[in-house]
């Protein structure tokens, strides 16, 4: 048995909308991937691949929108969270590459509720879930209206958008999922909570934070 995961990380609210959102964005890149990738026009035959793509949008675009409804205060603070670089996140990407093949743990800075590895992921699903809105949104509503021009400029910056995602995604995946400096990572995206130990190795300052204002 390892350590007690007593420290929560993650609102329910937070998983939840982490899920519902994943899973439209997969369904997202299964039905993109088919429209996008060369010979597999087949299996988009009589418009129920781009049917089904749209209604997986309306769930990637209509969730944030909700969730910013009633919850304002925690969106507005992903936002500023993603924004915000400073010398803690030059420091970290210099020492990251070593650390992550197995260098010394302790020579990784201090973070705050999320790394800065954290953060380019998630700056890079805000910068491409905006290039979607505005890209998709002419596509899917002013087909035909636009000129041709516009129109192709915003099929090839969306496929550009998928690309980055997708890879982005990929590593993603790998760092949350396999691994092994990452395995409560996962864990906590089910129940939201993480041991004392992983809190205070993977996010030193959040963590001298909380347990400052719980005295």
């Amino acid at each position: 048995m390892g350590e007690p995961r007593v420290v929560e990380r993650f609102k329910k609210r937070t998983i939840w909308f982490h899920w519902i959102h994943t899973a439209a964005f997969l369904v997202l890149i299964v039905t993109g991937a088919i429209l996008f990738i060369p010979g597999l026009g087949s299996a988009a035959a009589g418009g129920l691949t781009r049917l089904i793509h749209r209604i997986a949008v309306v769930f990637f675009v209509g969730l944030p929108v909700v969730y910013f409804v009633f919850n304002p205060r925690m969106s507005l603070h992903f936002i500023k969270e993603t924004l915000t670089w400073g010398k803690d996140d030059l420091d970290w990407a210099k020492v990251a590459p070593l650390y992550y093949f197995g260098g010394d743990e302790e020579k990784m800075p201090p973070q705050g509720h999320v790394n800065t590895g954290q953060k380019m992921w998630q700056f890079v699903v805000l910068g491409t879930g905006i290039l979607f809105l505005v890209t998709g949104f002419v596509m899917w509503f002013f087909k035909g209206s636009v000129a041709p021009g516009i129109f192709q400029w915003c099929v090839v910056v969306h496929d550009i958008a998928f690309i980055l995602a997708f890879l982005m995604l990929l590593v993603h995946i790998y760092l949350g999922i396999i691994h092994p400096r990452m395995t409560e990572s996962l864990r906590s995206m089910w129940d939201g909570k993480i041991s004392k130990k992983y809190a205070s190795s993977h996010y030193g300052k959040w963590y001298d934070e909380i347990s400052a204002s719980e005295k």
